[in-house]
């Protein structure tokens, strides 16, 4: 997510994301779990047979889908509910049994969930035709949180079964949220488009898509291969991949194309920005990750980033307000560029 939409918002220190001060960190706007086969979640080891491929990619024996467990906000979420509704619907429409797939089952399934049917339209890459088809979701950030409405950025990989054929894959999809009455509900999706890969990948790209310490989910790394991302993200990635395991959460596809509330162009569509969701392990969101987190976010700032953001408010940057924290990046760190 880029840099807080209101200019008069107040930085928040990591320790006040706590669910008790949850609802005065709103107004700080951006940047049913299943369990087996067929069903959503995090993935767990593929039983015996099965031969997950990589993205994008089809195994040529049998193989077995991967068993998945449910996604479960943690407890200091600010307002785990609303993550919590925006990855059962994209848990509901990306999952299912063999004779299950299709819109007329996933209109079924939204349903269930009391949500506008009409979403499953929007749905895309998250419900190709296939026999039957498993999701995990790896992580749902915030793409921007208002006091009555939300961006929750769902990052998910997928697997489905065609025949003998298992395919595996995965998208991000930015769901957009209302508060109503009777609570939190769906207004549209708006998963990933990439692009396709790029003929004569740039060395760049080669170098970070071959770092093992630099980890991207599907969406992500389709957007590194398919050459719309600029080399300052991509030298960037790398320069701290020299220290730290880096798992990335969004680059450029599935996140809103403006600053969430406002009308003023986000750096990631334009491929001039990346999200971290985890460093050498530790969950950004987890108060009890280290300081290493804060060693991380000033050395994207050495890095060249003119706006870095997270859950902690540093100090010390070499531009006026090059770091910020607010509510909407209690749950990763961006890091943006202008050139």
């Amino acid at each position: 997510m880029t840099r807080r939409s209101d200019a008069g918002a107040r930085p928040v220190e990591r320790r006040a994301v706590l669910p008790a001060t949850a609802g005065a960190l709103l107004g700080v706007a951006g940047c049913t779990g299943r369990t087996t086969a067929g069903r959503a979640g995090t993935a767990t080891p593929a039983p015996t047979g099965s031969i997950p491929s990589p993205a994008g990619s089809s195994s040529s024996v049998p193989a077995a889908l991967p068993r998945t467990t449910p996604w479960r906000p943690g407890p200091t979420e600010i307002h785990p509910e609303v993550k919590r509704r925006a990855v059962e619907l994209v848990e509901a429409i990306g999952a299912w049994h063999i004779g299950k797939g299709g819109p007329a089952a996933a209109r079924a399934e939204v349903a269930a969930l009391h949500l506008p049917t009409a979403l499953v339209a929007q749905a895309g890459p998250l419900l190709p035709s296939a026999d039957e088809a498993v999701l995990q979701v790896i992580d749902a950030q915030y793409g921007g949180i208002l006091a009555d409405s939300a961006s929750v950025l769902v990052v998910c990989r997928q697997w489905t079964r065609h025949g003998a054929t298992v395919r595996a894959g995965g998208t991000t999809v930015d769901v957009r949220l209302a508060r109503t009455v009777s609570g939190w509900t769906v207004t549209a999706l708006h998963p990933a488009r990439p692009g396709a890969p790029s003929a004569a990948p740039r060395a760049g790209v080669r170098e970070v898509l071959a770092d093992s310490r630099i980890v991207l989910p599907p969406a992500a790394q389709a957007d590194v291969r398919s050459g719309q991302v600029h080399d300052s993200v991509l030298t960037a990635m790398r320069r701290p991949a020299g220290t730290y395991r880096m798992y990335v959460s969004v680059v450029r596809s599935g996140h809103p194309l403006d600053v969430f509330g406002t009308s003023r162009p986000s750096d990631h569509p334009r491929g001039r920005a990346f999200d971290v969701r985890q460093i050498d392990g530790h969950a950004v969101v987890d108060p009890r990750t280290p300081r290493s987190l804060e060693r991380f976010m000033h050395g994207a700032a050495a890095a060249g980033s003119y706006d870095v953001g997270g859950p902690v408010q540093l100090s010390g940057g070499t531009t006026p307000d090059q770091f910020f924290s607010d509510a909407t990046h209690h749950d990763h760190v961006h890091i943006g560029f202008r050139d």
